[in-house]
């Protein structure tokens, strides 16, 4: 239908334009050596090549012009219509920047006239080439948060970080290990919570504070894509309630290992990265049978059970270890048990 409508436009731009060259002469034969009598039918025979040749040259160009819109509308389908915006909107700055030098580069001797076409050129493709670049940004930074555009991935949704998963500690591997892509949040009060953990009078949490806090350097140092962030909610007292409330106000995900804030925030509509559930799909740290070191702090619920932890705060459930409270021992592992709530080591003494 695109083809015949332009083999028709220059079918009749062809007839209308051979019309008019035969209007040149108006005394005298069209076409020399032609007698005068038969001006009408050279004017006929000249307009019907006209529009042949037009039809002709319709067909070409409207079969290319045809490939080239579909190919138009197949890269302009995969781009977000925000993109095309502000890439337009930078296109007319960068053209009005082009403008104002402009004013000074025409009065260059002998090249000013010169180049002012090439500089319009560029100017204006560099500035769109920005903008349409980086129009999420552009697009935030006047309030405006826009959406994925079907068909595409869009931007990644943003990752805020709770204690729970910080001091955890895994989650820089998985970062380091490239598992974990878009920007990771760090709100500040989650940064303090570590702090007081830290200087807590129990050797058990203040060794966990500190361990968080060295997580969250370990981030920083890893990528730029990790931020801490001072937006606080002063009438939510409880932490949980302000990751929730922040996680809903930026769109971003909750990274965590927290059982209970999984629960909260699926409730609440925002989406939970659990470190434990991912943990349940990949071989667990330590097997049975493996000897761990550890020291036994506290007695077990079981007669004659002690119990310890690693690092990342894991328990570690030793048989016969309850006479040992307080002494480092190394222990073989008979079993691992991993669920949604966090993971449970079971040891029994090394021989």
């Amino acid at each position: 239908m695109f083809v015949a409508a332009v083999r028709l436009v220059f079918a009749m731009l062809g007839a209308v334009a051979a019309y008019q060259f035969t209007t040149l002469n108006k005394h005298g034969s069209v076409v020399p050596f032609v007698p005068e009598k038969y001006n009408i039918v050279v004017i006929a025979l000249l307009v019907l090549v006209g529009a042949l040749v037009g039809f002709v040259l319709g067909g070409l160009l409207g079969r290319g012009a045809q490939r080239l819109l579909a190919h138009l509308d197949e890269s302009l389908s995969k781009v977000p219509g925000s993109e095309i915006v502000v890439g337009t909107a930078g296109l007319v700055v960068g053209l009005g920047i082009a403008a104002l030098f402009s004013l000074a580069l025409n009065r260059l001797p002998y090249v000013g006239e010169y180049v002012l076409v090439p500089f319009f050129l560029i100017v204006g493709y560099i500035s769109a080439y920005l903008a349409a670049k980086k129009h999420v940004e552009i697009l935030r930074l006047v309030g405006i948060n826009p959406p994925p555009h079907p068909g595409q991935a869009g931007p990644l949704p943003r990752k805020v970080l709770d204690s729970s998963a910080i001091i955890d500690g895994r989650v820089v591997d998985i970062l380091r290990a490239h598992f974990l892509e878009g920007e990771l949040i760090i709100p500040r009060f989650v940064v303090h919570e570590l702090q007081r953990v830290a200087d807590s009078g129990d050797p058990e949490k203040r060794i966990r504070g500190r361990r968080g806090l060295d997580v969250v350097k370990d981030l920083k140092g890893l990528s730029r894509e990790v931020r801490v962030i001072d937006n606080d909610y002063e009438d939510l007292p409880a932490v949980d309630a302000k990751l929730v409330k922040l996680a809903i106000d930026l769109h971003a995900d909750v990274l965590t290992t927290d059982y209970n804030l999984n629960k909260v925030a699926e409730i609440q509509g925002v989406r939970v990265l659990n470190v434990n559930e991912l943990a349940n799909s990949v071989k667990p740290i330590v097997l049975p049978g493996e000897e761990i070191e550890v020291k036994i702090l506290r007695e077990g619920r079981e007669p004659e059970q002690g119990v310890g932890y690693l690092d990342d705060g894991t328990m570690i459930v030793v048989e016969a270890g309850r006479p040992l409270i307080g002494s480092t021992v190394k222990a073989e592992v008979t079993s691992v048990l991993q669920s949604p709530s966090g993971k449970m080591i079971f040891t029994k003494l090394a021989k």
